[in-house]
Parts: structure tokens; C-alpha cells; sequence
């Protein structure tokens, strides 16, 4: 016996994603459910070798669904997801929206899977930003053996990060700079964005954080271990998929880069690629499609008593989202709902 899963929704990105993931990793599903909003009724979605015509969200009935892979932003989860957790399906949410809740486990299942164990308070798992999912997957296994006492950590983030809208401004601007006959201005971005990098993700906080880096605090803390201190800065950049972090780390112990390049190696989810040679670490544009948090350029920080520099990619719309939400589906099932 296998799940009934919802998929909410089914045409953005993330949600494509979530569909194809799950048929990649043959996750027993008895029936599918596509979900969107009236506008997009109709759409039609692949599921592995199906078609699946989506279904409005809004008449919906979740009630003996198991659960609902949601990615649609806050303003339509704080609808739509009480609905499906009431009804007694178990939402695992892509949004910001309940990250923060102390009722609502949030979950990297190679880093935290038994905090999936408490998903009933709400009945609601959340997934976590994009830029987090991939450095805490790196980060758990060091903090294991060393214990991390602070995180630098600068990204490069790409603009499927700002969904579709993103994509298309990236791609209609790099075509106007060629063509002097367009006049493409910014929209999604605050400045241009092809051609360019915008330290600038999310909005401005008062302490002159942005949110973007606000949430990699708050949920590596939340994820791994609340007394790490992280300081982040967070900046788009030109490019379509993937995301890369430059991240240094200080730690209590003594840790030397070889026992460091061993450790990520042996550590779930993560394929080191670390060659000191011409082409020997991995870019954004390698990731694309992969399961995998590649690390490169593991080396020593001569600059303190215990550190270490590392680089770290991952494709955003994977592990960065729909991997992961689909990973903890797998994860609760395992260790909850037992079926399939």
C-alpha cells in the first residue's frame, strides 16, 4: 500500500520539480493530486511517464490524503496548509511561513531526521530556505567531530531562486544587452541583473541584514545547533540554476583539511570533488539535476587556530527545495506513517 500525495503547486518551478523527483525516486504513490490556482486549472504537469492535469486548489478536499508537498508562497500556505493539516494530511511546507514556529520541525533529513518526529504538534513540517539546506548538509558532520563555534558564509545565488519571474529577467535582460534595439528594465531585481551581482536577497532589516541572510542564521541555529554563530552574505548572481557558498569555518578542535576532505566524504548527501588542479572543483552550472551537496576547495584558514574554507554547490531547485520536501516525505514515512 502506497500514499496519496498532493502536490501544491504543481506548475511553478519548485513544483515541477517535486513531481519529478518523486517519480525519480520511485516514492510509492498510489495516487497523485496536482494542485494550483484557478488560473492555472488545466495545466497539464509530467509525473515520470504520466500527464497530470492540475486540480483547483482552492475546492480541494485534503481529507484521507497523507500528504501535501506545498510550494506556493507564504500568503497562500497561511490559506491552504491549516486546511490540509486539519483535514489530517501532513503538510511539508516549502514557504518561510512556519520555519520559525517552535511547533514545526525543520528538517534536513541528513542533518535532523528524528526532529520529523514531531510533526504532529501541527501537523506540518517545514522545509528550509534554499542557501541553508545545502551549507548545514556540510556543516553537521564537521560540527560532529570538531564542534563549529562561528560560520562565514558568502553565496552566489542563482535567479531560479526568484522563480520563474527571475529566470525570465535574467534571460530577456542578457538578450536586450545584445540587441541595443530592446529596453529591458529591472522588475524582479532592484538593479540589473545580468552581467552583474546584487548583494541584496529578501528585503532590508533594520540591523542592515537582509531576510535572506537573516533565515541562514536563524535556521542553521534552528537545524544544527543554536549556540553556532553565523554571519552571512547573501548575492545574486547571473546564473540560471544552482547555488554556491564560500564558507569558513572556526571550530572548538583542532580539525587539519585531510581529516575534513575524509569526513564530507563518508557524510550522507555529499560528493567532495576537490582536485588542486585546473578544473578540479565544482561550478553551479555541474550541479544541475543532481541529488547531490558538492563540496570543493577544502583547505586550512592559516588565518585562525582552527579553521577551515570550503566551497559548497548544490542545485537550489533540488536540494535547495523539492529534494529535500521529498525527502522528508521519505523520512516520515520510514520512521511514522509506515506505509508503501
Amino acid at each position: 500500500m502506497g500514499y496519496r500525495i498532493a502536490v501544491v503547486g504543481a506548475t511553478g518551478n519548485v513544483g515541477r520539480e517535486m513531481l519529478n523527483i518523486l517519480a525519480e525516486r520511485e516514492f510509492p504513490v498510489d495516487e497523485i493530486a496536482a494542485l494550483a490556482s484557478r488560473r492555472s486549472l488545466g495545466t497539464e504537469v509530467s509525473f515520470g511517464d504520466r500527464t497530470l492535469k492540475t486540480q483547483d486548489l482552492d475546492t480541494f478536499d485534503f481529507t484521507g490524503w497523507d500528504i501535501a508537498l506545498f510550494a506556493i508562497g507564504s500568503d497562500a500556505t497561511r490559506i491552504y496548509a491549516p486546511k490540509a493539516a486539519k483535514a489530517g494530511c501532513v503538510v511539508i511546507d516549502n514557504s518561510s511561513l512556519y520555519r520559525y514556529d517552535p511547533d514545526v520541525p525543520l528538517v534536513v533529513p541528513e542533518v535532523n531526521a528524528q526532529a520529523v518526529d514531531g510533526y504532529a504538534r501541527k501537523n506540518i513540517i517545514a522545509n528550509p530556505n534554499c542557501s541553508t539546506a545545502q551549507m548545514v548538509v556540510a556543516l553537521k558532520p564537521l560540527h560532529d567531530r570538531a564542534r563549529i563555534k562561528r560560520v562565514v558564509v558568502s553565496t552566489y545565488q542563482s535567479v531560479s531562486g526568484s522563480g520563474k519571474d527571475g529566470i525570465d529577467e535574467l534571460w530577456d535582460q542578457t538578450k536586450a544587452v545584445y540587441n541595443p534595439t530592446d529596453d529591458y528594465q529591472a522588475k524582479v531585481y532592484p538593479k540589473q541583473i545580468a552581467f552583474n551581482v546584487i548583494p541584496h536577497i529578501d528585503v532590508f532589516m533594520e540591523d542592515g541584514q537582509t531576510k535572506e541572510e537573516w533565515k541562514m542564521v536563524a535556521e542553521t541555529k534552528k537545524i544544527v545547533d543554536p549556540v553556532i554563530k553565523v554571519t552571512a552574505t547573501c548575492v545574486r548572481v547571473p546564473v540560471f540554476v544552482g547555488h554556491a557558498e564560500a564558507i569558513n569555518i572556526e571550530f572548538e578542535d583542532h580539525l587539519d583539511e585531510a581529516e575534513a576532505r575524509d569526513i564530507l566524504r563518508e557524510a550522507p548527501g555529499i560528493m567532495v570533488i576537490d582536485k588542486r588542479e585546473d578544473g578540479g572543483y565544482v561550478t553551479p552550472i555541474e550541479c544541475v539535476g543532481d541529488f547531490a551537496t558538492f563540496i570543493s576547495r577544502i583547505r586550512q584558514d592559516p588565518t585562525i587556530d582552527n579553521g577551515i574554507n570550503l566551497w559548497c554547490v548544490s542545485d537550489n531547485l533540488r536540494k535547495g527545495a523539492a529534494l529535500n520536501a521529498v525527502q522528508i516525505a521519505e523520512t516520515l514515512g520510514q520512521r511514522v506513517l509506515k506505509k508503501g
